[in-house]
């Protein structure tokens, strides 16, 4: 049976997180005769100042699903604070225009919450659904925040939607966590087939690591390396990973690539599309300017033009 656990109070960003702690607590499901801990995914669901569509939102539910994960979604609202200028508030009537914001996004957190849950009613989903408030500049901040707290993270991606857009940057860059941007145009396949972009880099070996679970679920693997786009530390560091996924029982092959006179993040996604796999696994690049992100080229490129779903590890 299904259980749905719902609470909506409106908690201050700074508030310490210890209800989703508490949340993840003693979840086990039994497989092949065996204990095991089920995973958790967050999908925070930003609700100002585009949020994403139902569609994004529930495809990302049933990525939970293929993933065999209890799914905790979390509407992230707004919380404006008031303007100190008394002038303006009386010429634009801000406190009205700022309530009806914040009514506006906690409408749409509602909607979307219900939408999510229905969804993973109808696919066997375990759902946990909650809401919190932060202020405009610190929506994805929140998101990252309370994604530390669970497995990973599932991120619906829509196109020319830069609500979506920066709630993933903020996720794969400040929670410290796998995060799995799913595309809404179309609802996930079984990820049985897993491609992996390989540069032999840190950042790429990470991602690995952490798709080490995926991994093992796959009935093949595909081990990409774009072998004249940059100079790689090994020549056959592709090789190298496969024969090493293979010494572990995995199917996996190494495939080197030529770079096509499209962006990297193109040329990995297709290729991945041709042969059949249904996820990419990736390594995040990007650093901090500041407080602007500086994007490495394939990471730009996927959060641009995502065509199917990508795990993202930094």
């Amino acid at each position: 049976m299904r259980h749905i656990k719902e609470r909506r109070a409106y908690l201050p960003y700074k508030q310490s997180p210890v209800s989703f702690a508490a949340d993840l607590r003693n979840q086990r499901t039994v497989t092949a005769g065996r204990s095991r801990m089920k995973r958790q995914a967050l999908l925070p669901l930003v609700t100002y100042p585009d949020p994403i569509s139902d569609a994004a939102a529930a495809n990302a539910a049933a990525m939970a699903a293929r993933l065999d994960a209890d799914l905790y979604a979390l509407a992230v609202n707004v919380d404006i604070p008031p303007v100190p200028n008394a002038l303006l508030r009386l010429l634009l009537n801000t406190p009205e225009l700022i309530r009806h914001a914040e009514a506006m996004s906690r409408e749409r957190g509602t909607e979307m919450l219900a939408a999510v849950t229905g969804q993973a009613g109808q696919i066997g989903v375990e759902i946990t659904t909650n809401t919190l408030a932060a202020a405009p500049a610190l929506l994805g901040d929140a998101a990252a925040t309370q994604a530390r707290y669970f497995d990973f993270a599932l991120v619906g991606w829509a196109a020319n939607n830069q609500t979506s857009r920066r709630t993933a940057e903020a996720v794969i860059f400040g929670s410290g966590r796998p995060t799995i941007l799913v595309p809404e145009r179309s609802e996930p396949d079984p990820i049985d087939h897993v491609a992996v972009a390989w540069d032999g880099s840190r950042v790429a070996a990470r991602a690995v690591a952490d798709a080490g679970p995926l991994l093992q679920r796959a009935a093949r693997i595909s081990v990409l390396t774009v072998v004249d786009e940059k100079p790689l530390h090994e020549k056959d560091a592709g090789e190298r990973l496969a024969g090493s996924l293979r010494k572990r029982k995995l199917s996996a092959e190494a495939v080197a690539i030529r770079a096509e006179d499209c962006p990297i993040s193109a040329t990995l996604q297709e290729h991945a599309i041709r042969s059949g796999a249904t996820l990419l696994v990736m390594g995040g690049y990007g650093h901090s300017r500041v407080r602007d992100f500086v994007l490495g080229g394939a990471t730009e490129g996927i959060l641009d033009d995502l065509r199917l779903p990508v795990m993202l590890s930094h």
